[in-house]
């Protein structure tokens, strides 16, 4: 069952990197600093400040395309956050998609998930999750980090500045100096993020990530892993599995207050279950 929900997982996460990607060319939502307002759905979504509107109108704006929209969106938010925790991080979250795919990568390269960490992972722990290690890996993490660093540096810029416009003048190499500014900046910034403090920024740099773990912190009955103690003698044929497989670097048979920022990914479940599967098997080739 968890094998099957990491596909639908990655079907979410796959559609919604791209979502996040071609939003702005077909102004799905976007700001346009050029012309001061919002775009959604294709619309001009604008309270009207600026415009030659009377303070009746200006004060209806305010409370239909303003308030509303936003206290609507924090209660549904806070209430889904409430329940699922972390939710948004582990299946649509395009950042944690790459934090995911650059983890692996360096599993691959170094044996370890992070270059912070002291030891890498043995050579069973890494069978277990089905990796080899290669240090040519590098060669593949590196230009990749270096790319998605550029990439979302450049779609971040087309959600403030029209997207017809940045890709014609990047296509053409004719862009502006305030543009290539910010695109050399925000490359180096991110690039260095995705290597070095991908699981710092989420665990402790996101503030909408901090929002989802703080509405599901405040909620004892919130979905959550749980540890089932009275089963922990099969954990003894086991080498923590399910702690290497944690993309955040948490141990899921703790308590809730130390997995504050679980996205619910489940794949300390996955591993837990490939692991029983590989047991069996194994005895089942010892009797044999």
């Amino acid at each position: 069952m968890s094998l099957q929900k990491q596909i639908i997982r990655s079907i979410t996460q796959i559609s919604f990197f791209v979502l996040f990607c071609v939003a702005p060319l077909f102004n799905l939502f976007r700001f346009d600093l050029d012309q001061g307002h919002f775009y959604l759905l294709g619309f001009h979504w604008s309270i009207g400040i600026g415009e030659a509107l009377s303070s009746g109108q200006l004060a209806v704006n305010l409370l239909v395309y303003g308030l509303l929209p936003v206290v609507s969106l924090l209660i549904f938010g806070f209430y889904l956050f409430y329940r699922f925790g972390r939710i948004y991080c582990g299946w649509l979250c395009p950042h944690f998609s790459l934090v995911e795919t650059f983890n692996r990568l360096m599993l691959k390269a170094s044996g370890k998930m992070s270059i912070w960490l002291k030891k890498s992972l043995s050579e069973s722990q890494l069978n277990q999750l089905e990796i080899k290690k290669n240090r040519l890996w590098w060669f593949v993490l590196v230009p990749l980090v270096l790319l998605m660093g550029f990439t979302w540096a450049l779609v971040l810029l087309t959600y403030i500045i029209n997207p017809q416009e940045v890709y014609s003048q990047v296509w053409n190499f004719q862009l502006t100096f305030a543009k290539q500014v910010f695109l050399i900046a925000a490359s180096f910034i991110l690039s260095l993020e995705f290597l070095l403090a991908r699981h710092l920024f989420c665990r402790f740099g996101c503030a909408f990530g901090l929002f989802q773990s703080l509405a599901w912190m405040a909620n004892r009955r919130g979905l959550r892993i749980w540890f089932d103690k009275s089963r922990s003698n099969q954990c003894k044929d086991c080498d923590n599995d399910c702690d290497h497989a944690c993309p955040m670097q948490l141990k899921p048979r703790s308590l809730k207050r130390h997995m504050f920022s679980c996205t619910q990914c489940n794949l300390c479940v996955t591993a837990c279950e490939k692991s029983k599967l590989l047991v069996a098997t194994s005895s089942v080739g010892d009797q044999a």
